[in-house]
């Protein structure tokens, strides 16, 4: 396994960083950090750095050359803030798979977060075969065969109809993903699993859920902060109406609210 090469974009507008608290944020499975976190990233911006960071092969992100796991991913998330702010302790939020990435940040990276939020992801999601399963039939087709399904999982009824440019520009972005680095992916979501790792995460962690999520639903956020609290840590757990799986997508003012709070909290201790 080689850890991957990740590139970020700034969301946020321009200044020195280091003026406002860090905020890093992390991709669903097919997503552009910047497309799906682009309206959350808004409305926060005046208030802290929103760096977005792309999955391999997708958005900015160079594609993959090998194999990795989930842990490598988290390492290279914190590779990628040491080469704009060195040792710089910052938030995070993060989808789906970004939300994995987080779980492990908090696992192997705690001292470098200030705090931690998990939205519409699992301590495990899916099965191996599943996954395994969908890294072949992309790695054959291409990622255009995932766009009906992925659609269908990705948003809560009636999001299309509203939304259509945001829905579109997260599809073309499924579209435009390499193959081969999204069957990558895959291939790390199917030996995910730290159910057993949740005690050791120190770090204040808010798990976000959507109601209509039947990828990650409200109980996988439940079982993380079960699981993150039985260890002595501090979490707590939110689910969102009306919401599917990729939250700051479907509902942004609300997700820019929780972590303004959840952030301004931390900060303010």
């Amino acid at each position: 396994m080689t850890r991957p090469a990740l590139k970020a974009s700034l969301l946020s507008p321009q200044r020195g960083l280091g003026q406002k608290p860090l905020l890093v944020v992390g991709p669903s499975l097919g997503t552009s950090s910047a497309v799906l976190w682009g309206q959350t990233a808004a409305l926060l911006g005046d208030n802290c750095d929103v760096v977005a960071w792309d999955l391999p092969g997708h958005g900015v992100s160079p594609s993959a050359k090998g194999t990795f796991d989930v842990g490598e991913l988290a390492d290279a998330v914190v590779g990628l803030v040491d080469s704009i702010a060195p040792g710089a302790t910052f938030h995070y939020a993060g989808v789906s798979l970004g939300g994995a990435t987080g779980l492990q940040l908090g696992i192997k990276h705690g001292e470098r977060l200030a705090s931690l939020c998990v939205q519409c992801t699992g301590a495990k999601i899916g099965t191996a075969e599943g996954w395994l399963e969908r890294a072949e039939t992309v790695r054959n087709q291409g990622t255009p065969v995932m766009i009906q399904g992925s659609a269908q999982r990705w948003f809560a009824p009636g999001f299309m109809d509203r939304e259509p440019e945001v829905s579109s520009r997260l599809l073309h972005s499924l579209r435009d993903a390499d193959r081969f680095s999204y069957a990558f992916c895959c291939e790390a979501l199917a030996t995910f699993d730290v159910r057993e790792e949740l005690g050791s995460i120190r770090v204040p962690t808010l798990a976000v859920a959507g109601v209509e999520d039947g990828v990650a639903p409200p109980s996988f956020a439940e079982d993380v902060v079960a699981g993150i609290r039985a260890g002595g840590g501090s979490a707590r757990a939110i689910a969102l109406d009306g919401v599917a799986h990729l939250a700051p997508a479907e509902a942004p003012a609300r997700v820019a609210e929780l972590l303004e709070d959840f952030m301004g909290g931390i900060d303010n201790e």
